[in-house]
């Protein structure tokens, strides 16, 4: 089945966010939404609901369980029980809703840097404090600090830490035996693991997701994961998600805090959006995964062949591409502003993902070829300026 990712499509007066800049003429390479239409099969699922007419109170089907872990024993070969999973409306508040029930105020949470941007705010937000385990940045690849990891989370007052599998911003896939170290150092130090696994779906040939739940009993039993079909189906605006952990007090603790905040029930559209997609999506996310990589590969030849200063960091997941300005010696801030105001590019920088960031962008390449292009060619007119 053949499916046109090529198809420029219009969002302008659609309420889109990544596309309302309020500036005419702009192209957004940031925020991690795609430029597609989601899978056929989607499509008709939410049209056949949409028929219907009634949209009153929906309960939660046993359809949906069964299909989310039918998904991730198909696709990363994972035995989830029903029973683990709590649905939400999407990925942020099942952290919110996890570090509120696992954490006290003023205790100490771990994140990784440079990464996703919203574990800064979700941690404020809640009244927690924030504790930096910096990604190392060697010959262009990013390593975790284990031995930093060790030190910051033997802390009696560390009590969480969340990792991004697969990363988001610097495109790594974790390996199974750094996820085993990474859990071992929590269960020598009594620390509970929040694992956003929201890209799992997005990983390019050579590398593969593991669950961390996948690891063991053990590991499992220390951990919370979270996800949804929102990234892989480009499905974010109909707010669907869950988390699952095989600890029942994780579990019950989590489902009181959603309780407390009234935000336990999902929409018939989140529901039938993620049990068709997860049912039948298979075949539109494999034409997908070979489209993105090949955007991948023709802006690493262009960036190559054009702007070789600039460095791209390898991309095993996701649809956002780390790279390295650092040559310029400019805040990445800086760059990113240049970009919009002068060139009406909108990117992300990349210390908005921690001072670790510091000198790159956050690239999107989710969307038609004929816009990457557009893009890159945005990139060499600024660089051209800077370098003359």
């Amino acid at each position: 089945m053949d499916f046109n990712f090529d198809e420029i499509i219009n969002r302008k007066g659609t309420h889109a966010i990544k596309w309302n800049s309020g500036q005419d003429g702009v192209l957004p390479m940031w925020v991690a939404d795609m430029d597609f239409r989601t899978a056929p099969v989607v499509i008709e699922a939410l049209q056949k609901r949409l028929d219907h007419g009634i949209f009153g109170y929906t309960e939660t089907p046993p359809e949906f369980y069964n299909a989310i872990a039918n998904w991730w024993r198909r696709r990363h070969d994972f035995t989830l029980q029903t029973a683990w999973i709590v649905p939400t409306i999407g990925v942020l508040p099942s952290l919110s809703a996890a570090v509120r029930a696992l954490t006290q105020a003023g205790e100490k949470v771990v994140v990784q840097p440079p990464v996703y941007n919203h574990f800064y705010h979700t941690i404020a937000n809640c009244g927690r404090t924030l504790v930096e385990n910096k990604l190392a940045y060697t010959d262009g690849r990013y390593q975790i600090d284990f031995d930093d990891l060790d030190q910051k989370t033997a802390d009696p007052e560390v009590k969480l830490l969340i990792i991004s599998n697969p990363h988001n911003p610097v495109g790594r896939v974790w390996s199974k035996s750094e996820l085993q170290q990474i859990g071992d150092i929590c269960i020598k130090n009594q620390v509970t693991l929040i694992s956003d696994e929201i890209h799992s779906d997005l990983v390019y040939a050579g590398s593969r997701h593991f669950p961390f739940a996948s690891l063991g009993e053990m590991y499992s039993k220390q951990s919370i994961t979270l996800a949804s079909p929102s990234k892989t189906f480009n499905l974010a605006g109909l707010q669907v998600g869950y988390l699952f952990t095989e600890n029942a007090e994780f579990r019950n603790g989590i489902k009181k805090v959603l309780s407390s905040q009234e935000m336990e029930l999902l929409s018939p559209f989140a529901i039938e959006a993620l049990i068709s997609a997860y049912h039948g999506g298979d075949i539109w996310l494999e034409a997908l995964k070979s489209y993105l990589f090949a955007n991948y590969l023709h802006l690493k030849t262009y960036l190559s062949e054009h702007l070789p200063a600039v460095k791209v960091a390898p991309l095993e997941a996701t649809y956002l591409v780390w790279l390295d300005f650092s040559f310029l010696s400019k805040l990445a801030l800086e760059i990113s502003e240049a970009l919009l105001e002068k060139h009406q590019l909108w990117v992300n920088p990349g210390d908005m993902y921690g001072e670790a960031g510091a000198g790159f962008i956050r690239f999107n390449i989710a969307c038609p070829r004929a816009l990457l292009d557009e893009g890159l060619q945005k990139i060499r007119a600024y660089i051209y300026q800077q370098t003359v």
